[in-house]
């Protein structure tokens, strides 16, 4: 049967929201602010509209666009104000963590431009009204909800304006409870009416700059007022039977990219093979030291990531001095985060591919208490220094884990996919892409699969090679024997993040896949 539209996001109410409207003739950049609106209410632990956001858009012929919606550091986020205080690192939480502005709110607003191109978009007030009535009228709190705010109560509890929120009457709210947001539903309806803008410009700004102000945080309405979302033009390499795409700096997408480039290249024949993670888990390594050297905020980098992925004798020698038998020593430093991904294909093919987060759990853990926002904490990744990689300086983008993918194979069909999951990212897109594109395997078997996890993600300070236990014990006996560090852990757990997919075949029919690690659905016409 051939299908009009479908949407895939770790939450199926907010699936739900988008495919509503498709149904209602809106374009796939329509339903995912839809979906992206309803995601910072009802998975709150995880994004907001006080994060920042990446997207892909493609239509059919044309080259994916990308938009940067990354906020920088404040004016006032200076290395004195923090050595003054007397620290020695970025807090993670508190006032002093919420150092740069919020970028996706911008990021929305841009592919509303983007598809401009196409028609007029869909009225605000219709793409946010899930997202006002969830907010309003309150959401049920699902078990991932309660865990995580069960786990993280410890370290966010004190955060401004955090319990008022998400701890009604002093206690975690039970799996099933009702969790209403009235003040993010007044934001919500003020950016419906008013328009995007009124973010960064205007009484909502002036409301939201004086909440941080009051809270303690640097950012100010200076900061808000320069904030703008950029249209960047993706990074992109070649496999044998695709084209793949990911998003430029300050994310990693080049290091997802970088992956399965040189995975490609050591021409592994076999699923779930030993050479099938352990080539991908040394192509990661590889990615990631090179990553972690270079990559961060554009308008600082002498590095041309894109130059990289063009050099097939370059790719060709990194590719070769991959050890097929033996694990490189690791860990390098890792990187944390908390994100959403979702996708949406239309019934034109047009595309999108996006991702937002507040980097940990909750971000910063502040809420402000006029707008109900919670601000992420995405400025506490750089680094107190006087200069180097992701040095702190007032008005630079930090590094971010956040990259959507999307892949156009040569036999005519088009993919996007992605996870939540920080250095899980580029690791599961991998693995999902190379599941289903290289092996074969089905859509939905390729996310639901067994997954690994090279390094630590969601606070966690291990940097094992963590395993679910659903891998075959021959399989996991020969990692270890290579001298992989390997560490099992449960099942479906949420270490491995939250990922999805969806496939546009020629002639039009569409498949999804979403992730049963997640509260999340496929739904389509």
């Amino acid at each position: 049967m051939t299908q009009t539209g479908i949407v895939t996001s770790p939450h199926g109410i907010a699936s739900a929201a988008g495919l509503e409207i498709l149904r209602e003739g809106g374009s796939a950049v329509d339903a995912a602010i839809a979906v992206a609106a309803t995601l910072a209410v009802v998975y709150p632990h995880m994004n907001s509209i006080g994060g920042d956001g990446f997207w892909l858009i493609a239509e059919p012929g044309h080259e994916p666009i990308g938009i940067d919606a990354c906020g920088r550091s404040a004016a006032a986020a200076s290395l004195a104000l923090y050595r003054g205080a007397g620290h020695g690192f970025i807090p993670w939480r508190g006032p002093l963590a919420a150092n740069t502005v919020a970028g996706t709110i911008s990021g929305w607003e841009a592919a509303r431009m983007v598809a401009s191109r196409w028609e007029a978009p869909f009225p605000l007030e219709r793409l946010l009204r899930d997202a006002i009535r969830f907010a309003e009228a309150g959401m049920t709190v699902t078990d991932g909800l309660a865990q995580t705010l069960t786990a993280k109560r410890g370290e966010l509890a004190d955060a401004p304006g955090f319990a008022d929120v998400f701890l009604p009457n002093g206690a975690v709210p039970l799996a099933g409870a009702i969790l209403r947001q009235p003040a993010l539903a007044l934001t919500l309806r003020r950016l419906a009416e008013d328009g995007l803008d009124c973010f960064y410009r205007g009484s909502l700004a002036r409301e939201i700059a004086a909440d941080l102000e009051r809270l303690g945080s640097p950012v100010a309405l200076a900061d808000l007022e320069q904030q703008q979302a950029a249209i960047r033009r993706p990074l992109s390499v070649r496999l044998r039977n695709a084209c793949l795409f990911n998003t430029a700096p300050p994310t990693q997408g080049f290091a997802s990219l970088m992956i399965l480039a040189l995975f490609d290249r050591l021409g592994v024949e076999e699923s779930e093979s030993f050479d099938h993670l352990h080539g991908l888990i040394e192509a990661t390594k590889q990615a990631f030291i090179l990553r972690d050297r270079e990559i961060g905020d554009p308008d600082h980098m002498t590095f041309d990531p894109q130059a990289l992925l063009d050099d097939n004798i370059e790719l060709d020698r990194m590719a070769s001095g991959i050890d097929r038998r033996h694990a490189l020593p690791w860990p390098q430093p890792p990187s944390a985060g908390d994100t959403v991904w979702f996708g949406v294909i239309d019934g034109l093919g047009r595309s999108v591919s996006a991702i937002q987060s507040t980097y940990f759990e909750f971000g910063s853990g502040c809420v402000l208490p006029r707008t109900g926002i919670t601000w992420q904490n995405r400025g506490a990744s750089f680094r107190l220094c006087d200069d180097g990689w992701n040095a702190l300086r007032p008005g630079r983008k930090p590094f971010h884990t956040l990259n959507p993918a999307m892949a156009v194979l040569d036999d005519g069909r088009r993919m996007v996919y992605g996870t939540m999951g920080g250095e899980g990212q580029p690791q599961t897109q991998a693995a999902i892409f190379s599941r289903y594109m290289l092996f074969g395997q089905d859509l939905q078997e390729a996310v639901t699969a067994p997954r690994w996890l090279l390094g630590r993600t969601w606070g966690e300070e291990s940097t094992t090679l963590k395993l679910e236990n659903r891998f075959a014990p021959a399989l996991v006996e020969s990692l270890r024997r290579a001298g992989h560090a390997v560490e099992l852990l449960p099942p479906f757990t949420n270490v491995m993040g939250h990922a999805g997919a969806l496939v546009e075949h020629p002639g039009g029919v569409l498949e999804g896949a979403y992730d049963p690690r997640s509260d999340g659905a496929v739904c389509s016409l």
